[in-house]
């Protein structure tokens, strides 16, 4: 073991110290996060911060609203002072001026952040804060405006190079298990049994992300299988009497399950980083793999279809087959981006359609978002940043030439079900 790997693990093995919960708040919070902006000693402010994030854990919603309206208007920015800072830089540019219009710039609640977070287990904590932030402050502007603090700070505490991918099998520790029962987002897992079949065997594969100051929580997971060609069928790749084969055989390694864990960190991007990991580290280790898809669900076909007033209910799966090819690469939403969630993460990743197929999940979530159709999206590793940059700087959907004449077959169909 090197010695990275070696200090690795002994962050993992570490047990964070959690904020003392039986200590209680004598003082409003308002006071508190005031003073603890303004103090110097470090000791008196981590008992702030502890006071803090102690008393907003036992504030109910209507008080965790107003915590928050109060970060956003009596610790935001003064614009005046912004102004006058940047005149005084701009007639007098310096290390003194530059650094006190650095400080007008940056409103005090981000500090405040700062200084939470130095508490042992704070980062968590903070994690859920902006969950509840999310969650109660949506259409208010000036609490969009504290989000894009906690967003920027988060951004850096969580970047790729802080984050660390374990794999996951059956012997992992039981809490991280459940917790891949719970997080699991795109197919159920519905009882320790589905989770064995899809953990113990070994052309099946789970790789998470974690940050080391929150060791035992998952941010991000990703489910794999092992297979020879590209599956069509999710409920194949998943059937509890398939037979399992050993890994050296599989020539494709199928991403059929992406889960994001912590709400609390939406808009924080980790998928791109970890698929690209994920498939270097299984083609170092396995040399037959030539091939790297997902057998992805199509979450917006059918409110689409909904909207483009396109009958869909009586659809054979042939007919949504090409709906969902004609859609994928023609489905346009804001910006121009792609409509549909899971293609903008995978064609932004770098990746590109490469099949559409009918009757491919049977299940009732399955049937209700897409019509049963679902997508593989392929990665090839040689060409994702090139593609990527094509994407990012275009807009346009890169596909093969199967679904580009699968989707031209939707048109003639659509009009007749108008």
């Amino acid at each position: 073991m090197t010695l990275l790997a070696d200090l690795l693990s002994t962050v993992f093995e570490r047990r964070y110290r959690q904020p003392n919960t039986g200590r209680k708040a004598t003082r409003p919070l308002a006071d508190l996060t005031r003073d603890l902006v303004g103090s110097s000693g470090e000791t008196s402010g981590l008992a702030m911060a502890e006071d803090i994030l102690n008393g907003y854990a036992a504030l109910d919603d209507e008080a965790k609203l107003g915590f928050f309206h109060h970060l956003a208007t009596e610790m935001n920015i003064d614009p005046e002072q912004v102004r006058s800072t940047l005149d005084a830089y701009e007639r007098e540019p310096s290390k003194a001026s530059y650094r006190n219009f650095m400080t007008a710039a940056e409103p005090r609640r981000q500090e405040l952040i700062r200084r939470l977070n130095r508490v042992p287990g704070a980062t968590e904590a903070l994690v859920d804060m902006r969950a509840d932030l999310l969650r109660l402050g949506r259409g208010t502007p000036e609490l969009e405006a504290l989000d894009l603090d906690f967003r920027h700070l988060f951004a850096s505490w969580f970047n790729r190079g802080f984050l660390v991918l374990r794999p996951i099998n059956w012997g992992s520790p039981a809490h991280i298990l459940e917790k891949i029962i719970a997080y699991e987002a795109v197919h159920a897992i519905d009882s320790w049994d589905d989770l064995r079949r899809r953990l113990q065997p070994a052309d099946r594969r789970c790789f998470a992300f974690f940050h080391p100051a929150m060791p035992d929580e998952p941010l991000i997971f990703v489910e794999v299988a092992l297979t020879q060609g590209i599956p069509s069928s999710v409920q194949a790749l998943l059937a509890e009497d398939r037979a399992a084969m050993p890994a050296s055989r599989a020539d494709t390694a199928v991403f059929y399950s992406i889960s994001n864990c912590q709400a609390g960190l939406a808009s924080i991007s980790f998928g791109n980083s970890l698929i690209k990991q994920v498939a270097a580290d299984l083609a170092a280790e396995l040399d037959g793999l030539k091939t790297f898809v997902t057998l992805s669900p199509i979450p917006g076909l059918t409110t689409w279809l909904d909207r483009e007033k396109i009958d869909h209910k009586k659809a054979t799966p042939e007919q949504m087959q090409a709906f969902a090819a004609h859609y994928l690469l023609s489905a346009k939403g804001r910006g121009d981006l792609p409509f549909d969630p899971v293609a903008r993460f995978h064609l932004g990743n770098g990746a590109i359609v490469h099949a559409v197929h009918a009757g491919a999940d049977t299940s009732p979530k399955g049937q209700s978002q897409s019509g049963g159709a679902m997508v593989n999206y392929l990665y090839d590793l040689d060409k994702v940043e090139q593609n990527h940059e094509k994407f990012a700087t275009t807009k346009s959907v890169m596909a093969t030439a199967e679904v580009k004449s699968l989707a031209k077959t939707a048109l003639p169909t659509a009009k007749k079900e108008r």
